[in-house]
């Protein structure tokens, strides 16, 4: 049995009651922020190698 949409949104709720929605809108802002540099950051350096290669 998995969480239908009536328990989704009473964790939404009981989330907003216990943080209120000031600080998870900062928090939002600062995952996306962090995404941001992620990408940036790969971006930046083509010369790391993503991962193992096919024929080694």
């Amino acid at each position: 049995m998995g969480i239908g949409p009536t328990e989704w949104l009473l964790i939404a709720v009981l989330v907003v009651v216990l943080f209120g929605s000031g600080k998870i809108s900062g928090l939002m802002a600062d995952v996306a922020k962090g995404i941001k540099s992620f990408k940036r950051g790969m971006a930046e350096d083509p010369d790391t190698p993503a991962g193992p290669t096919a024929g080694a």
